[in-house]
């Protein structure tokens, strides 16, 4: 029950994170993204502020175990190949067309906007498609 609890209280304070610092305004994201239009930069600050003290969480982590059981995820592969670069392909593309990214997506759900229960189910659909796409990725052999 204490797990649940604080998974539920991390989530909310994630998701209202995320609200003020507008990353659930899809015209905030593209403007960000927006470099040769009306550039804004704010979102480097929160990009900075969620990457910066990631980087020291991986460090202090490392050999340790996580407070309310279970196990800290492995370190991500640094090799980058066929499924990584298309993932970031798939991943950016959908972020500058809809201005939102699976977390600010579901902080999004509540406000009832259409356009964003029409990006979380296309997402859903998606993370239900991927694994079938990902062993037919995987059984082609790479060319060159």
């Amino acid at each position: 029950m204490k797990r649940l609890v604080f998974s539920a209280a991390s989530g909310g304070l994630f998701g209202l994170g995320l609200m003020i610092s507008g990353m659930t305004n899809p015209a905030k994201v593209q403007g960000w993204l927006d470099f040769l239009g009306d550039w804004d930069p704010t979102l480097a600050f929160v990009l900075g502020g969620a990457i910066v003290p990631m980087f020291f969480a991986w460090r202090h982590a490392e050999g340790r175990k996580p407070l309310l059981g279970g196990s800290f995820p492995a370190k991500p592969s640094q090799v980058i190949d066929r499924n990584l670069i298309l993932g970031s392909c798939l991943f950016g593309a959908g972020w500058g067309l809809a201005g939102l990214c699976p977390g600010p997506a579901m902080a999004s759900i509540g406000y009832g906007n259409p356009g964003i229960w029409v990006f979380v189910i296309a997402m859903i659909a998606g993370m239900a498609v991927t694994p079938w796409a990902r062993r037919r990725l995987d059984a082609t052999p790479a060319k060159g």
